[in-house]
């Protein structure tokens, strides 16, 4: 089944961030009722791919301030129909970065969130069942997308004084926690 590797990922997530249960089994019950899940034809909503991109000192995070949803948020996007969330997630930060030397700094999910994306023309409100991983770059020249109004490396200090998406933040905890272990 494709899903599996998805669902053993999430049995990890779920087995490291407790806290965190009602989340991961809403994701795991959106996977397993939908075979279709990772593509964006699916109207109710879909998996996503994202990176916690650190800079090649590990000092700071890349943050996107995203043309669509108007907010400072990690680079992600759609997997359209690729199974490996990972991969999506290294995908999506070369794409929105233009930085071509990116690393996993682990196989595991670094974090998960679901959100609700508005409605946009003829595309309905949905959900984002977002998997995120914690990469990092080989250096820290980007290029602005046409995705984003703006790019920046930005301190953990300086990200919470940017935003308050509390899925942002939560990002920026988790990271200075895998920083001090």
């Amino acid at each position: 089944m494709h899903r599996r590797p998805l669902l053993t990922l999430l049995d990890n997530y779920s087995a490291r961030f407790p806290a965190e249960e009602a989340t991961v089994n809403r994701l795991r019950n959106f996977v397993e009722a939908n075979t279709h899940c990772f593509e964006r034809s699916l109207l109710i909503g879909h998996v996503t791919g994202s990176a916690w991109l650190l800079d090649s000192n590990g000092q700071r995070a890349l943050l996107t301030h995203h043309r669509k949803l108007g907010r400072w948020l990690q680079p992600g996007g759609h997997a359209d129909g690729d199974a490996d969330v990972a991969n999506v997630a290294l995908r999506e930060a070369i794409e929105e970065s233009g930085i071509d030397d990116i690393a996993a700094l682990s196989t595991k999910i670094f974090d998960i969130d679901i959100h609700e994306i508005p409605a946009r023309g003829a595309e309905p409100a949905h959900f984002h069942y977002d998997c995120r991983f914690l990469l990092q770059a080989a250096h820290n020249k980007y290029v602005v997308s046409e995705e984003s109004n703006d790019l920046r490396w930005i301190s953990a200090d300086e990200i919470t004084n940017l935003t308050d998406e509390e899925s942002v933040l939560r990002m920026v905890r988790k990271w200075l926690d895998s920083a001090q272990a």
